[in-house]
C-alpha cells in the first residue's frame, strides 16, 4: 500500500512538473489525509529529493537525486508499461538473474530490475561486464511477445536502436551501432546488450534485455585493459549526467518502437538499425566458434543475421559472431 501511494505521488507531481501541488489536492487524488502526505513528503526527503514547502501553495519538487531506484526512474517517466514495475537492489550478482526469476514468478511485461551495482555483470558469450557502483545504468527488462522464437533475435536489435535513440534524446550524443548490439561513441563501446530467450520449442515466455551502459565513469574508473576499448559517456560528453532521465528516454524509445514492432513488423527496426550501423558497407572480419571470415557487411535479413560477402563473391549469413571492422 505505501508503495503503491509513493508511486501515485511520484505520477503527481511528474504530472505537474515544476508545479506546486496543494496538500489539500495531494490528499484527495492519494485518498489519503494530509498528515499521510506530509509523511510521504518526508519520506522523498530521506531519499535525497529536495522540495519546496510554501504556505498555500503547497509542495513541489526542485531536484532528485542521483540515484537509479524506483523513485527517481518514476519521477518523469513517460511510459505505459515500460518501467512502471520495478525491482530495485542497490547491489545485485547480476540483473539478467533476477529478472528471469520474476519472469517465471509471473511478473508483468515492461517489468524492469536495475542495480546501482553489478558483482557479477556478464555480456555476449559469457562474457564479464564492467558494472561499478553508482556510475551506469544496468538494467534487465522483461519482454512477453506474441512471435515465433526464432524472430526473437530481432528484438535484440530492436534494442540496440531504443538505447541509441534514447541516448541521442536525453544528451545530444550520437552513438554507432556494431552488429549485433554494441553500441560504441568514437569506435568505444559504451553500452552492450544481452538479450535471453525464456521459451518452449514453439512458444516464446519472456524475452529478456540486459543492458549495460557506463554512463559517469571517468577513464580511470576502467581497468587498464579496458581504457583502450571502453568511454562513458561522460568522457565522450564531458561531464555527468542524469542516469535516470537516461533510463526514461530509453524506455520510452524501447516502448514505442516495440509496439510498433508487435504491430506492424520488422521492416522499420531495420532500416532503423542499418541507418546507425557502423559497419555496412565495410570490411570486417566476423569470427565465430568455428572459424573466421573477411568480407563486406552488406547489411542485415529480415531475420535480423549479417550478411557478409567475402572475396569470391560467396554471401554468408553470420548469426552469432565477434566483429572486427577493418578500418
Amino acid at each position: 500500500m505505501q508503495s503503491s501511494i509513493r508511486k501515485q505521488l511520484l505520477k503527481l507531481f511528474s504530472d505537474h512538473e515544476g508545479e506546486f501541488l496543494s496538500g489539500q489536492l495531494i490528499s484527495e487524488k492519494l485518498g489519503c489525509s494530509r498528515t499521510a502526505v506530509w509523511k510521504h513528503i518526508e519520506e522523498l526527503r530521506k531519499d535525497g529529493f529536495e522540495l519546496e514547502a510554501v504556505q498555500r501553495k503547497g509542495y513541489r519538487i526542485i531536484s532528485k537525486p542521483d540515484r537509479i531506484s524506483g523513485n527517481e526512474i518514476q519521477l518523469g517517466l513517460n511510459t505505459k508499461f515500460f518501467g512502471r514495475e520495478i525491482y530495485y537492489e542497490e547491489s545485485v550478482d547480476s540483473t539478467q538473474k533476477i529478472a528471469h526469476r520474476l519472469a517465471y514468478e509471473g511478473a508483468v511485461e515492461g517489468t524492469i530490475v536495475v542495480s546501482e551495482e553489478q558483482r557479477m555483470g556478464r555480456g555476449r558469450l559469457g562474457r564479464a561486464w564492467f558494472s561499478p557502483i553508482y556510475t551506469g545504468i544496468w538494467v534487465s527488462i522483461i519482454l512477453k511477445p506474441e512471435i515465433a522464437p526464432q524472430q526473437a533475435p530481432q528484438l535484440t536489435l530492436l534494442a540496440a536502436v531504443s538505447v541509441v535513440r534514447g541516448i541521442q534524446k536525453a544528451t545530444g550524443i550520437r552513438c554507432d551501432i556494431k552488429w549485433p548490439n554494441d553500441i560504441l561513441i568514437n569506435g568505444k563501446k559504451v553500452v552492450g546488450i544481452l538479450t535471453e530467450l525464456v521459451a518452449e520449442s514453439d512458444r516464446i515466455n519472456a524475452v529478456i534485455v540486459g543492458i549495460g551502459m557506463n554512463v559517469n565513469q571517468e577513464r580511470e574508473h576502467f581497468p587498464e585493459d579496458l581504457q583502450a576499448i571502453a568511454t562513458s559517456l561522460a568522457i565522450e560528453g564531458g561531464h555527468k549526467w542524469n542516469r535516470a532521465a537516461i533510463l526514461q528516454a530509453v524506455l520510452k524509445e524501447m516502448e514505442d518502437l516495440y509496439f510498433d514492432y508487435l504491430k506492424n513488423g520488422f521492416q522499420v527496426v531495420k532500416l532503423l538499425w542499418e541507418s546507425y550501423a557502423v559497419s555496412i558497407g565495410k570490411q570486417i572480419k566476423a569470427r565465430t566458434l568455428t572459424n573466421s571470415i573477411t568480407g563486406k557487411a552488406l547489411g542485415i535479413t529480415d531475420e535480423g543475421v549479417l550478411l557478409l560477402e567475402d572475396e569470391k563473391g560467396t554471401v554468408h549469413r553470420i548469426y552469432s559472431a565477434d566483429i572486427e571492422i577493418n578500418e
